[in-house]
Parts: C-alpha cells; sequence; structure tokens
C-alpha cells in the first residue's frame, strides 16, 4: 500500500511545556529505587516486580506488572493493572486517576512518593502522520514513531502490544519494510491459525515421513524467512510445550525440521506481537520468563483508536481514498460526530465501516448502534426492577452474545479460531454459544 504525499509531510509541532514527575521508593524492599516519567517517553512506565518494569520493586506483595504511568494533560495519569493486591493513593484505593504531586502511592508493603517537577520546554515532536503503513498524527503516535524509527535500523527482537485492531502487524510490516531488511522476506505466523502438533511443522519444516501424511520434505517459517523478517502474531497464544525450542531458535540462530537430525542456521529477524498481557501470562505459568524475557528487547505498545486524538477523521479519510470512494470524501458531519463522541471500535472496525459507507451509502446501518444499544439495555435492566442476581445474568448474557458474534466475524465464521482468540477452549465455545441460540429463540 502506498501512502499519498499527504500523510507523509513533516511539520515540527513544539508541544507546550509540560511538568514530568519523579517517583521514589521511600518505604519496603526497594526502597531508594527511581524512575522519572516525561512527556517526551514513547508509552507507558510500567511498574512491578517485572524485570520488564521500569520501576522494578522487589515485594512479594507486588503484582509482575503492577500499575502503568503515562502524562496527560490533567497530570500523571496512573492506572492499576489488575493487581493482586490493589493501589492505595494516599489511603485511598484506585483503579485509575491522576496524580498532581505530592501524594504516597502505596502497593504491597511498599510506599512510592511522588514529587511534580518543574515544567520544561520539550523537544519538538515531528508532525508526520505516517510510518510506514501505519497511518496516525496523533500525538500519541508521534511519540513512538521515533522509536520505530530507531528500531527499524537494529536487528534486535521487538514485541507489539496492542488490542485487537489497533495496527500491530501494519507496524510489524512497517519495521520490515523500512529497515535494512527490506529486500528481504516478509512472513508472518499466526499462532491461532494452526493448533496441535501441526503448529511445530510450521515453525521449524519436517522431514518427508517424520508423520502421518508428511509426504514431502518441508520448509517452516523460520527457513522461509531467511535473510528477512519473521513476524510470529499472537505470540501470548504460542503451545508452552514449544516454547523452549523458539527459545533455541532465538538464542542460537537454528532449528530442527520434524523428524531431522542435524541443525539449520537461520538469519532471521524476529518480531512478536500480542493482544495479551505477556507479564501476567508469564505470572500464570503460562507464558516462559525466560523466552519473554529473550523477546521483549525492545516493546512498543499501541494505542487503541479511542486515546488517539484526532486520527479517526485522518483514518477515515485514508480508507475513503483508498478503498474507491468518491472525491468528496466521507460525510464531514460524521467525521465530526466520530470524533466528538469518541470511535467505539479498533482501526480495523473503522475501516470496515468506511467499506459499508461507500457500498451502501445512506442504507448503511448506523455506526453507533451496538455501542449505543449496550448503554440501553444497560439502563433497561436497571429500570426493570429485576433482583440483582437475575439483572446480571440478562446484562452477562448480553455481553456474551456479542462477544460471541463479535470474535465469529472477525474469525470469518471459523469456531477454532474465534475460540482462539477468544482464550477459551473451543467446547466451552460452543456450548455456550448453543446455549445463547437457544434462549433468543426461546
Amino acid at each position: 500500500m502506498n501512502v499519498p504525499d499527504a500523510f507523509t509531510d513533516r511539520v515540527e509541532v513544539v508541544p507546550k511545556p509540560r511538568a514530568s514527575f519523579a517517583l521514589t521508593v521511600i518505604e519496603g524492599p526497594s526502597i531508594g529505587s527511581k524512575v522519572t516519567v516525561e512527556a517526551s517517553q514513547p508509552s507507558r512506565v510500567l511498574v512491578g516486580s517485572s524485570e520488564a518494569c521500569a520501576l522494578r520493586i522487589s515485594d512479594p506483595l507486588v503484582s509482575r506488572r503492577h500499575l502503568a504511568l503515562d502524562l496527560g494533560e490533567d497530570g500523571l495519569r496512573i492506572t492499576d493493572l489488575d493487581s493482586t493486591n490493589g493501589t492505595f493513593v494516599d489511603g485511598v484505593t484506585l483503579l485509575d486517576g491522576f496524580l498532581r504531586g505530592g501524594e504516597i502511592v502505596r502497593i504491597g508493603e511498599t510506599a512510592i512518593r511522588v514529587d511534580r517537577l518543574e515544567a520544561v520546554s520539550m523537544p519538538a515532536l515531528s508532525g508526520r502522520s505516517s510510518f510506514g503503513r501505519v497511518i496516525g498524527g496523533s500525538v500519541e503516535m508521534r511519540r513512538i514513531y521515533p522509536l520505530c524509527e530507531r528500531l527499524a535500523q537494529s536487528n534486535v527482537p521487538v514485541v507489539i502490544e496492542g488490542e485487537t485492531g489497533t495496527g500491530k502487524e501494519a507496524l510489524a510490516e512497517a519495521i520490515h519494510e523500512t529497515g535494512p531488511l527490506a529486500q528481504g522476506p516478509y512472513i508472518v505466523f499466526d499462532c491461532t491459525s494452526v493448533h496441535g502438533p501441526l503448529m511445530e511443522s510450521e515453525l521449524f519444516g519436517h522431514e518427508k515421513g517424520a508423520f502421518t501424511g508428511a509426504v514431502a520434505t518441508r520448509k517452516g517459517v523460520f527457513e522461509l524467512a531467511h535473510g528477512g523478517t519473521l513476524l510470529i502474531d499472537e505470540i501470548g497464544d504460542l503451545d508452552l510445550a514449544l516454547q523452549p525450542k523458539l527459545l533455541r531458535a532465538v538464542e542460537r540462530g537454528e532449528i530442527r525440521r520434524v523428524g531431522g537430525d542435524r541443525p539449520i542456521k537461520v538469519d532471521v529477524r524476529l518480531l512478536a506481537a500480542t493482544r495479551r498481557d505477556l507479564d501476567q501470562e508469564v505470572a500464570a505459568g503460562r507464558f516462559r520468563e525466560d523466552l519473554f524475557h529473550r523477546l521483549a528487547v525492545a516493546r512498543i505498545e499501541l494505542p487503541p483508536l479511542r486515546k488517539r486524538r484526532g486520527d479517526i477523521a485522518l483514518l477515515a479519510r485514508h480508507y475513503w481514498a483508498s478503498l474507491g470512494g468518491d472525491a468528496a470524501g466521507p460525510p464531514a458531519d460524521l467525521l465530526r460526530k466520530w470524533e466528538r463522541e469518541s470511535w467505539p471500535g479498533n482501526v480495523r472496525e473503522l475501516r470496515n465501516t468506511i467499506a459499508r459507507l461507500i457500498a451502501l451509502g445512506d442504507l448503511a446501518p448506523p455506526t453507533e448502534e451496538a455501542a449505543a444499544h449496550t448503554t440501553d439495555v444497560i439502563d433497561e435492566v436497571i429500570r426493570g426492577g429485576l433482583p440483582f442476581v437475575r439483572a446480571r445474568e440478562k446484562v452477562v448474557d448480553e455481553f456474551q452474545r456479542r462477544y460471541l458474534e463479535h470474535v465469529l466475524a472477525e474469525a470469518g465464521g471459523d469456531t477454532a479460531k474465534a475460540a482462539a482468540h477468544s482464550g477459551i477452549a473451543r467446547r466451552y465455545f460452543n456450548l455456550l454459544r448453543a446455549r445463547l441460540k437457544n434462549e433468543t429463540e426461546t
């Protein structure tokens, strides 16, 4: 996909001076540890016991990825990341909020003092509105572009994190296309698309006769990506039994085909993408810690579209042009409405909506219908006077129905793939689907 010139122009933008914050551990096992949160940082700062956290706390009561810090217009945003023992600010339990400076944050047996630093002039942010095939001119995206540029020119493994539909695969391809391996192959392996014993064969290849159906020798994705880039998509879904073999391949630069008796050298730039919280997967024992640290030499966290101010209209116009919309562009009043009320979906859903608008025009269904209906259902249940347990059941049933509809649509109707994306067993997925279908029919 070629990005129009309008999306690659650079305009230097000087952000308004913004205060930074210093966090210092004043009580607990890691007393004296510090971290500074500045607006120039490309992604949020993590606090927890994991080695991947910028402020690492050696406290057994602190979760691996306990909380996140990010600068906002209203101060230092602090978000508890579903920690086991909670986050407390000046004695009050906090899930998500803003700090001004002077507060004491307590996690486990650790106390952290928050100090507001003097506002300083920030270096100019590039006004570019794209990085390769990734489109976005919001401050949130422009903050990560310099990091993307540096990583594209390196050869270190990179983990790209973000919700479904945020553009992780597009970013991985952009890193490949703007780096020194651009002329080499670019191979994508989706961990949710293959299951069981076939996954090892897809990754590493197999020799003829290695198993029933192996009628010929076949290369795996590592060999196919030799001299280029391999993206392992949804790596959080990789079979635990295969993770040691992947670790060996990454560390040694060699693989062994299924049924083979000799190692094969491979020269591959490895990228990984995931919608899962790998720190939590490690803590739960579903992902090997040594593999995680070997892959997460660098990490990029892509923000969801709802947090990318100004990008909804930019992306809508881009998709309108690339999908063959008329010269007038998408309806201006609709773009203003999406920007004002916050787009409820992700980048992929925005593209699909634009495609429907181009194809159906006024016959296209209202794009806010699903989000609005969710609120209507909750309000209706609350006003219905049902007992708490029954009211909760109705809301949960509605959520489950829509969730299943969404993941099935994303998977093209493939139940196995939808179940894998959901992180639940296929049998339970089908039982849940059947139950909800029966309830709808009755």
